[in-house]
């Protein structure tokens, strides 16, 4: 369709959630997505549009160039971040005040993943999987060839198959075995938290060098459950409560009101077989307290 020359407030609500959809996936820190949501908006706002036929690529497109730009300067930061690092939460759900596109790709598992790959690899994946992009449009913001772009998207797309072909809890199993897994740290109880995790389950704790977290991910369930209730004795949580995030649910945990840490975890046969732990106060800013 043809617009006008000036952003309409009513064009730039409906295409809110892709652009910074896009970013997020891209950068996976809401702050950065933010961030680059506001640089779009203001872009878009000073430009003339009026030979503009789609919108909606036109504004995805400028935020996938800018935050390419953003995550190719951030590498250095990531490399350098203290422990293993995990994606800001993003708070997803009906009573979520800002919605925002949520499938697979949006999911905790998928980003973890999605942080091994080159900027450019993620970006085309993203803009290919997710936006249905071109190659050609793609190439136009990476700055290669249309078949350079194809070639980045596959090699990504293998890198994430395991993920998208794992099968996932359905959310009350999810909730049900994260409940289980709180009641029985708390209660110190080695043999329920063992029982409730795979025993090859990994542990990732993500406190930033902030907060006392684990440095390496740890690996079995006798170390894992051993961790959890050491944690629970040390900074004595008082309250629990199942939030959404990314699309599917995660237990958050407090004392005081104040959010200690948020846990998501893939669970397969009832049984935990990932558990990652978001301790790093920044990350956590934006779920907030009780």
């Amino acid at each position: 369709m043809e617009l006008t020359d000036v952003l309409a407030d009513a064009d730039w609500a409906s295409h809110r959630p892709a652009v910074f959809g896009a970013a997020y996936r891209i950068l996976g820190t809401v702050a950065e997505a933010e961030d680059v949501t506001q640089e779009v908006w203001l872009r878009a706002a000073a430009a003339d549009l009026s030979d503009v036929r789609d919108l909606r690529a036109w504004l995805v497109t400028v935020a996938a160039r800018t935050s390419y730009n953003v995550l190719k300067s951030a590498r250095v930061r990531r490399e350098s971040y203290v422990g293993p690092w995990l994606p800001e939460p993003l708070l997803t759900g009906p009573d979520v005040a800002t919605q925002v596109l949520v499938d697979e790709s949006v999911g905790t598992a998928m980003l973890v993943v999605m942080e091994r790959l080159t900027p450019a690899e993620r970006v085309a994946l993203v803009l290919h999987d997710v936006f249905d992009f071109p190659f050609a449009r793609i190439a136009e913001v990476l700055g290669g060839t249309p078949a350079a772009s194809r070639k980045l998207a596959s090699r990504a797309r293998a890198r994430i198959a395991q993920v998208k072909e794992r099968p996932r809890a359905s959310r009350a199993e999810t909730e049900r075995v994260l409940g289980a897994f709180k009641a029985a740290a708390e209660a110190g109880d080695m043999a329920g938290l063992v029982a409730l995790l795979d025993p090859g389950a990994v542990y990732v704790g993500d406190g930033g060098g902030r907060v006392a977290a684990a440095r390496r991910p740890v690996l079995g369930a006798e170390p894992i459950a051993l961790l959890a209730v050491r944690l629970v004795t040390i900074r004595r949580p008082d309250a629990t409560r199942i939030v959404e995030v990314n699309g599917y649910p995660a237990l958050a945990t407090y004392r005081a009101g104040q959010l200690l840490w948020l846990d998501t975890a893939e669970i397969t046969d009832g049984r935990i077989t990932e558990l990652r732990r978001l301790a790093n106060p920044e990350k956590l800013a934006r779920i907030g307290h009780i």
